[in-house]
């Protein structure tokens, strides 16, 4: 992967320039300072002044240059806070104890008078992220697609790109993302000879083992570097004859199948398709047919404050995204399908666990990493991005939930 490649791969546009507004800025450092008043955390600035209610031993947000830092925080705070840190201008030795604390008080940091004011200041998603079946492609391509050797080297050897599910002490991210696949086969009642459809590929991992229980497994991706690795991944295991991988949006599914199963797949769906996801859901499955969900999910009064924000994650992460509430997918089953949530689990620290594990293999592989031609401005960014996320499921303001649904 070529620098140029990477570049064009993420907005970076303004980074290393901090965009100009004093007053901006100076609003942005009140309601940053009032914001940390009385979370126990320390924040450090190079002349001394420190803000923040946390003792000797609580998480350190150490400020580089404030002036760069508040300027970014007063274009967007949502999306300055992580760029900054992306550039330096911040760091912290506790990162994911210092934005765990952040997470756990995210609804009450900023003051009742000044959230009335986010439709004013809020930036909204770019048109161009709306997924309709093109645009969710090129939206998929900007991460899925960077570059399958950066995901093998911190995802375990199933190349699992989502939450494993563990038991009471053992944490082995192996033998836990057997385990969340076989409990999402489960929920879809897969078995020998049922006919699959998975949407959402990933690497192979879960379509492999449905096809090790005889079942025979078509399943989509809109990811061609996805396509190309999990076709050589199924071959490699034997099941070429149980397993289609197809180049294709799950708006274009043709067929009827015993069971259906998608493991993190709705996040990146939007909310003006999800009616139009699990009616094409309910078309495919046959009559007595179970589908199997795993999903991110977040409380539904904050997804309702931010389903029309632009975010860090959106800009950076996932174009497009946005993580449903429980309510909102049982809503959307109850009211665009036949079928109904038959049974559900929740396991959100054991995503905070899986996190944990990708971001030290991520840390500690991080050379190899490099010499795919990525630069310290990507390994700040997805330091912030892993930590960012693991603090999210360690507070409860993430959550995952698996669900069996069906007639």
């Amino acid at each position: 992967m070529t620098d140029t490649t990477l570049r064009s791969a993420q907005p970076w546009g303004t980074l290393y320039s901090p965009p100009r507004g004093p007053a901006r800025a100076r609003i942005a450092r009140i309601v940053f300072a009032n914001a940390v008043r009385t979370l126990p955390v320390r924040v450090l600035f190079p002349d001394g002044t420190r803000m923040g209610a946390g003792g000797p031993d609580a998480p350190v947000l150490r400020v580089h240059r404030p002036n760069a830092f508040f300027h970014r925080l007063g274009v967007d705070a949502k999306i300055g806070f992580g760029e900054a840190y992306m550039v330096g201008d911040w760091s912290s030795p506790d990162l994911v104890e210092l934005l765990t604390e952040f997470a756990a008080r995210i609804s009450t940091l900023i003051p009742p008078a000044l959230q009335t004011l986010r439709r004013w200041v809020d930036r909204r998603q770019p048109a161009g992220a709306d997924n309709t079946v093109a645009a969710a492609r090129a939206n998929i391509q900007r991460h899925y697609d960077l570059s399958n050797d950066l995901f093998a080297a911190f995802l375990d050897e199933t190349m699992t790109y989502s939450s494993a599910l563990f038991t009471p002490g053992d944490t082995d991210l192996h033998r836990g993302q057997i385990r969340k696949i076989d409990g999402m086969l489960d929920y879809a009642g897969v078995r020998a000879g049922s006919h699959v459809l998975e949407i959402g590929t990933g690497w192979g991992a879960l379509a492999i083992q449905a096809a090790r229980r005889g079942a025979r497994v078509t399943t989509l991706t809109i990811s061609a570097e996805q396509k190309v690795l999990a076709e050589r991944r199924v071959a490699e295991a034997g099941m070429s004859e149980r397993v289609q991988v197809l180049l294709r949006d799950y708006r274009e599914a043709q067929g009827s199948y015993d069971a259906i199963v998608s493991v993190e797949m709705i996040e990146a769906v939007g909310q003006r398709y999800w009616p139009t996801y699990f009616a094409a859901v309910d078309r495919l499955l046959k009559p007595g047919g179970k589908f199997g969900l795993q999903s991110i999910t977040m409380p539904n009064d904050r997804m309702l404050a931010s389903r029309d924000s632009y975010t860090w994650i959106q800009k950076y992460i996932f174009p497009g995204g946005l993580i449903p509430s429980t309510e909102a997918i049982d809503e959307s089953v109850a009211r665009h399908t036949s079928l109904r949530v038959l049974a559900h689990r929740d396991f959100g620290l054991d995503y905070a666990e899986t996190l944990r594990q990708w971001r030290e293999r991520f840390t500690q592989r991080w050379s190899g990493v490099a010499d795919l031609g990525f630069d310290d401005t990507f390994r700040r960014m997805w330091e912030f991005y892993l930590a960012y996320c693991e603090a999210g499921f360690r507070s409860g303001y993430l959550g995952v939930r698996q669900l069996s649904i069906g007639h």
